[in-house]
């Protein structure tokens, strides 16, 4: 015979029910929240410099008004962004006319090295540029309407790709602004929204989240900006003409897993063959990336910012590969931030299971 539930014990099943609703819709409209959670980063990272610029007193009781404190901080954010976005333009601006002006050299290499051992395995084809046109409109004339279809579908989920871009692009501003103008208020309506039995616990974890986080965003910079002296420097003393803008730009991207890397490695490879007559310039790049990946994957992360909270290098390196797995590109930018706050969680967790009497008895 089932026991009756109590008055609390309904509540208490009615309300966990309730925010499990919450969690599954939050889940369900993942790709719809995206905006609003890069905005809710951006704004927990921006946060101090706002309350900074509140509490600039112009007299005795004149204070900076907390809206245009937010109108300072997210300019000078998106124009940080702009900033790194004219380092990058200038580079591609230069690169890519001389790219393709030494694409037919490069083809003719190409094909004197490998057209002869292609021959020896009974493949007659010319890697330069002529050959390549003829094999390309041989394909196209066979399978013409299989290219045109396939042309028409990637075309109508590229362009609604760049519309959902766009409107994520231009909405993270616009949030971003108003959950900074409204940040202490939301924090209080979140607090008031605890039960009042769990404030004090919660609270608490809250402060000790709060530090890990700012702890991870000190030595995430500090990756950052070492990884860019290293690439910058390095790039230099092998030689490259753009060392400086191609080393700012892997280092400061670093804290976007792979991007920042890929698009560093990337235009240093196309600077090393436009730059380079011969294979000095590519073993260099391969040797400064590989470096420059050892000592970020193995030394600066987790020394730098798996200490800084917590974690033992071995759960950073999981913790990066697990989130990854489970959500993708954004689990990978999110990983650590959130293995930083699952550790509070664990750490509460466990202090009550020691002092509880199951292990005691």
């Amino acid at each position: 015979m089932p026991f009756p539930l109590s008055l609390e014990q309904k509540q208490t099943a009615f309300w966990l029910a309730v925010w499990a609703a919450f969690l599954f819709l939050l889940i369900t409209l993942g790709p719809v929240l995206t905006p609003f959670l890069a905005a809710a980063i951006f704004a927990y990272a921006l946060n101090p410099g706002v309350d900074r610029l509140d509490r600039i007193r112009f007299g005795r009781r004149l204070t900076m008004p907390r809206a245009l404190s937010v109108t300072i901080v997210v300019v000078l954010f998106f124009a940080a962004l702009i900033a790194m976005v004219l380092i990058v333009v200038p580079v591609l601006q230069k690169e890519i006319p001389l790219l393709q002006a030494q694409i037919p050299a490069f083809l003719a290499k190409a094909n004197d090295l490998l057209a002869p051992r292609l021959q020896d395995l009974g493949i007659k084809v010319r890697v330069d540029s002529a050959g390549i046109k003829q094999l390309a409109a041989e394909q196209m004339a066979a399978s013409g309407d299989a290219i045109w279809a396939a042309v028409l579908n990637s075309a109508r989920v590229g362009g609604t790709a760049v519309l959902g871009w766009l409107a994520t692009l231009t909405l993270i501003p616009v949030v971003l602004f108003y959950l900074l103008l409204d940040w202490p208020a939301m924090l209080g309506r979140v607090a008031g929204c605890v039960p009042r039995r769990y404030i004090v616990p919660t609270m608490a974890m809250a402060r000790e989240v709060d530090l890990l986080l700012a702890q991870y965003l000190r030595g995430q910079l500090l990756v950052m900006l070492v990884l860019a002296i290293y690439y910058s420097v390095a790039l230099a003393i092998a030689g490259f003409d753009v060392a400086l803008p191609v080393g700012i730009i892997t280092g400061l991207l670093v804290f976007i897993p792979y991007l920042g890397f890929g698009l560093g490695l990337v235009l240093a490879l196309i600077s090393a063959v436009l730059q380079f007559s011969d294979w000095s310039g590519l073993i260099a790049v391969a040797v400064i990336y590989g470096i420059g990946q050892v000592l970020e994957g193995f030394f600066l992360t987790p020394r730098l910012v798996g200490e800084r909270i917590g974690l033992h290098p071995l759960a950073v390196i999981f913790a990066l590969l697990a989130f990854g797995q489970l959500f993708g590109f954004v689990g990978v930018l999110l990983a650590l931030p959130a293995s930083a706050v699952l550790m509070v969680a664990f750490n509460h967790l466990r202090r009550h299971y020691l002092s509880s009497s199951f292990y005691n008895a």
